[in-house]
């Protein structure tokens, strides 16, 4: 089983701790699931659970995230702030592991201490991101100002980032009838920031940055967008290739980081932890150990009072798996 390393060493950036972390939360064993929750919960002993902003990146596969990822990841560093990225690839059929195309067009200098950068498989996941996806973001959020999740790629309903990250980043790109498609499945719902990559398409870029703005009109006028915090959707045309419109992105994240405030940024992140609790459950004991706590609505609420309470999500998970387990015990005597 990998080696579980020292919380402190994480919060120092030190990047073979950090490694390590990474690799223990990978290990889907039941035997490092212990050492999983104890890491999670010393972390935020030592660092505190709300430093470190959370960005994802999310949008179709083709619309230039590992090349925006990139190019944000450097504009943060210009600006004196330490970078985490994890970025979701999909999996080999062979060894299962990541294929690693996203860092192939990521190019960072290797020494510098301030940036980290990890790979992790899809392992046939829906939704765009990995199984050791939340973990991997605390771990990182522990030890870096900023980390950005970029997705494998979104469809008209995968929507699984909105439970990691503190900002959802939604890219499309020029004439690809993205816009529509979206606003049918729901997905213009998530994002607190809007970004047309590829913005060197001139014309095909400034239409559809016109047409996301008349889109989000449409929903705010029934009430389905910029809901919770008082923050209108922003629409930003960006070209990661020419490094142009990115230093505009960096400033609607902090805008949107500063806008929660710490009492809105609880409140996302005790909701993505509920969802993550619930998913870990579910993994482990599929519907029927659902339906037998109660159900969804149940199982939930049970999940947000043992988050409130402190309880990371890996722990609040172990906590309803034991209630669960007692349960068939006293069912079969």
């Amino acid at each position: 089983m990998p080696e579980r390393p020292a919380a402190a060493a994480i919060v120092g950036g030190q990047k073979r701790a950090i490694a390590q972390a990474l690799n223990l939360i990978e290990d889907r064993r039941s035997a490092a699931q212990a050492d999983i929750a104890s890491l999670l919960a010393e972390l935020r002993d030592a660092r505190g659970a709300g430093i470190g902003h959370r960005v994802g990146l999310t949008g179709p596969p083709g619309v230039g995230k590992s090349t925006l990822t990139s190019a944000l990841a450097r504009e943060l560093r210009a600006r004196g702030r330490t970078v985490g990225v994890v970025a979701v690839d999909p999996s080999s059929v062979r060894s299962g592991g990541a294929l690693l195309g996203d860092r192939a067009r990521m190019s960072f200098d290797p020494a510098d201490a301030g940036l980290f950068v990890r790979s992790l498989a899809t392992a046939g996941e829906a939704g765009g991101l990995a199984y050791a996806a939340p973990a991997s973001v605390e771990v990182l959020a522990a030890a870096y100002e900023v980390v950005l999740v970029e997705t494998t790629g979104v469809g008209q309903t995968e929507t699984d980032v909105e439970y990691v990250v503190d900002t959802v980043t939604l890219v499309i790109q020029p004439g690809s009838g993205d816009v529509l498609q979206f606003i049918k499945a729901g997905i213009m719902e998530i994002p607190d920031v809007l970004v047309v990559n590829k913005g060197d398409h001139g014309r095909l870029a400034e239409r559809a940055a016109a047409d996301l703005t008349g889109a989000l009109d449409s929903l705010r006028g029934v009430g389905m967008a910029d809901a919770g915090e008082g923050w209108r959707v922003p629409v930003c045309i960006t070209s990661a290739r020419d490094r142009v419109g990115i230093d505009r992105l960096a400033d609607l994240l902090d805008a949107h980081r500063t806008g929660l405030g710490e009492q809105g940024l609880r409140t996302r992140r005790g909701r993505g932890a509920v969802a993550w609790g619930l998913d870990l459950f579910r993994r482990q004991h599929g519907d029927h150990g659902v339906g037998a706590l109660g159900g969804h609505a149940a199982l939930r609420g049970a999940l947000q009072a043992l988050v409130e309470r402190g309880a990371d999500p890996v722990t609040a998970a172990r906590t309803l798996s034991e209630r669960y387990l007692s349960k068939l015990r006293r069912d079969g005597d």
